[in-house]
């Protein structure tokens, strides 16, 4: 078929029209947003083909690698302008000739909308559809929560809009999401054959207004609104998302379209929503570094890992995922086998999660993995990880084994939680190539992975470190050395907040149930069962030598660990265990413990209110990571909120800890930490940056765009 009309419509829109079929292409690179002129240049398109009357049937499509992937960030947080997604959807619904969308790549948040306005889809195979607005605190607002459940039923549409989970082709088209899987990767060539056949009359097109709901399933919507509560946590965009889905059924079309909106502009206003774009666009800033305008990555394909305990496998399982050659190295025959067989369990777990293919993890098995138990097996490797115990002295014996046999220009990174990455560069003759990597564990599931950076550590090292991380499909962070780097040094911080209120009268499962209830999924001290009691433990202890006298130290959790009470693993820490359970249960003999501490430091229990526990934990990470900013461990607050939002589990619809801050005042913050000084002017010391701040009227996020 060849063109015998072409016009640019506008800018990023084209129609074109051949043997009665008009061709409305979308080309705004990368990837076709919904821009303004996108939206307007839609509008004179369907205007252009409403009048012209050669034109009987018109296929919308995106040129390049995706269809519509949804809004244009850039137009985030700015003042719409017309004309507005529901008016341009509406105006192609309303046509009186076919408008059919062809899918490819990405149809996601108002991409879809603006398919289910056409009144047929065809897709791709390699193609995906989402509604994912409830991951940005809001909900599709331009008939994604009317038209989609028309097609696809509730239980489906709920699923979809509550979660924002993408959908592959397969099951759009058992949804009834999409109408036809096209031939071929020829996307406009799919939209045209499907076209004909409407011309035709062998497919029959229809308005999604003029497909009824049916009866309300009463008990789907009530289950979906009980698992979505759990798993929101305290989240309200996925709620509301419901009620809009519901108005699909209570109202006809035009009245649920205006139900949607009205709860869309309800969400726009919101903190939440606040929270959650400032997280997304945390995310991107992360990776703006010093370091990227001065060096190059350098060419990584073969990694070493040293050590196949839990986190070396998880790393090494990460590596290969991400296509890179992997020799893992044991200190013996019978180690490496139980590191290969760990491996092995782990790609499976893969497997069946649907993140590969059996015949792929064969194959990374048979080509990719190795084990050893010489060092001289990464003569050639390009990085080597070191993921053995956390002691200095062991991990400088691995690094002067590897300083021997990597061959120049290969990188050595530790992987360490705590320990000082310039004391072990130091011990080798070339420090700048040394970097640390702090994975976290699970290492082959957990996104975050903080980039520490030592004194002397080239800055194509660096850009080394991000590379890899974008490959492993992590969110690298770059961190300075100092015990913790970002997030356990600020885990230390507020782990004693919670510590403190506990010997002062709080139980440990209120401290855990207002923490629950800000957000978090778990509290300070059932996390500090499920990661063991003893790790906890073996870091006071090394720091004790090096404490401030000052500081007010606790005892009761070292009570426990007197006991061998570690937590789940021992089947008793703070909590009582079950054999096999990962639920605890509150323990009156941790209480009694507690009680006796108390009781030898003379300390009156005082109860303490969830609104208090809140300021105080919240107060004390706040402060501690506004000290790291200022020293430079973290380039921006941002950073701090990617580390905890990331690794830490932090609520994502509250922004991370230092949005958080600017969102309560960083008035009414500092005000908090000098009353509670009152008590412990220690503890409690004021960060000098949140003194600066507050002096000048400054936020947070006035020190974000540095870097």
């Amino acid at each position: 078929m060849s063109d015998v009309a072409t016009d640019l419509v506008s800018e990023p829109v084209s129609y074109s029209l051949a043997d009665g079929i008009a061709l409305i292409a979308v080309d705004n690179p990368p990837v076709n947003a919904l821009s303004q002129a996108v939206r307007a240049g839609l509008v004179a398109a369907m205007d252009r083909f409403e009048a012209d009357e050669d034109a009987r049937v018109a296929v919308v499509y995106g040129r390049g690698r995706t269809f519509i992937a949804g809004a244009d960030i850039r137009e985030f947080g700015k003042p719409m302008v017309e004309p507005l997604l529901p008016g341009v959807i509406d105006r192609i619904e309303r046509s009186e000739k076919p408008v059919i969308a062809a899918l490819h790549g990405t149809a996601l948040g108002g991409g879809l909308e603006v398919a289910l306005g056409c009144h047929a889809r065809v897709m791709l195979s390699s193609g995906k559809v989402g509604l994912p607005e409830v991951t940005l605190g809001i909900l599709p607002g331009a008939g994604g929560t009317q038209r989609l459940p028309r097609l696809a039923g509730a239980e489906a549409a709920l699923d979809l809009i509550t979660s924002g989970r993408h959908a592959d082709a397969a099951e759009a088209l058992k949804l009834g999401i999409v109408d036809e899987i096209g031939d071929g990767d020829d996307v406009a060539a799919a939209g045209i054959a499907f076209a004909r056949r409407v011309m035709s009359g062998e497919i029959a097109t229809r308005r999604s207004g003029d497909i009824a709901t049916g009866e309300k399933p009463a008990e789907v919507f009530a289950s979906v609104r009980a698992a979505t509560s759990k798993r929101a946590r305290g989240q309200i965009s996925p709620m509301v998302a419901i009620d809009a889905v519901e108005a699909a059924y209570d109202l006809p079309l035009a009245e649920g379209l205006v139900r949607e909106r009205a709860l869309f502009t309800e969400l726009m206003q919101s903190e939440q929503r606040s929270g959650l774009i400032h997280a997304f666009f945390a995310e991107r800033a992360v990776a703006r570094i010093p370091e990227q305008g001065s060096a190059r990555a350098r060419d990584i394909a073969a990694l070493g890992v040293i050590g196949g305990g839990t986190m070396g496998s998880g790393i090494a399982v990460a590596a290969l995922s991400s296509g890179l050659e992997v020799t893992l190295v044991e200190r013996d025959e019978a180690a490496a086998e139980k590191a290969r067989a760990t491996v092995g369990k782990l790609l499976e777990d893969g497997v069946r999660r649907g993140k590969m293919s059996a015949e792929r993890r064969e194959d990374l098995l048979a080509s990719s993995f190795r084990t050893a138990t010489d060092y001289a097996a990464l003569a050639e490797a390009d990085l080597v990880i070191e993921a053995v115990f956390e002691d200095m002295d062991v991990k400088k014996e691995v690094f002067a084994k590897l300083d021997a046999v990597l061959k120049p220009g290969a990188i050595l990174a530790t992987n360490t939680s705590y320990l000082d990455v310039n004391e072990i560069a130091s011990s080798v003759s070339r420090p700048q190539d040394v970097i640390g990597f702090h994975f976290f564990s699970p290492a082959h599931v957990m996104r975050l992975l903080e980039v520490v950076v030592a004194e002397m550590t080239a800055p194509d090292v660096v850009v080394t470190g991000f590379a890899l991380a974008k490959r492993m499909k992590k969110v690298a962070v770059r961190a300075g050395v100092c015990d913790g780097f970002i997030g356990n040094r600020l885990l230390n911080a507020y782990r004693r907040a919670g510590d403190y209120m506990v010997e002062d009268g709080a139980s440990p499962y209120e401290v855990d149930e207002a923490v629950v209830a800000f957000g978090f999924p778990m509290g300070p001290f059932a996390v500090s069962d499920l990661a063991g009691l003893d790790i906890a433990w073996a870091g006071r202890k090394r720091r004790a030598a090096t404490r401030d006298p000052h500081e007010r130290v606790v005892g009761f959790a070292d009570r426990l660990c007197e006991r061998s009470w570690f937590g789940q693993k021992t089947g008793r820490g703070f909590y009582l265990y079950e054999p096999g359970a990962r639920r605890g249960t509150h323990d009156p003999e941790v209480l009694e413990i507690i009680a006796e501490e108390r009781a030898q430091k003379g300390i009156v229990a005082r109860s303490f209110c969830q609104e208090e526990i809140i300021r105080r934990y919240m107060a004390a990470m706040i402060n501690e990571a506004a000290r790291i900013v200022d020293e430079g461990i973290a380039l921006r607050p941002l950073d701090v909120d990617v580390t905890l939002l990331f690794g830490y589990a932090f609520p994502r619809w509250r922004g991370g800890p230092m949005h958080y801050a600017d969102q309560v005042g960083l008035a009414k913050v500092l005000a908090d930490i000098h009353e509670f000084a009152k008590d412990d002017d220690f503890f409690w010391a004021p960060s000098p940056l949140l003194e600066r701040l507050v002096a000048d009227g400054k936020t947070f996020a006035s020190l974000n765009d540095r870097s």
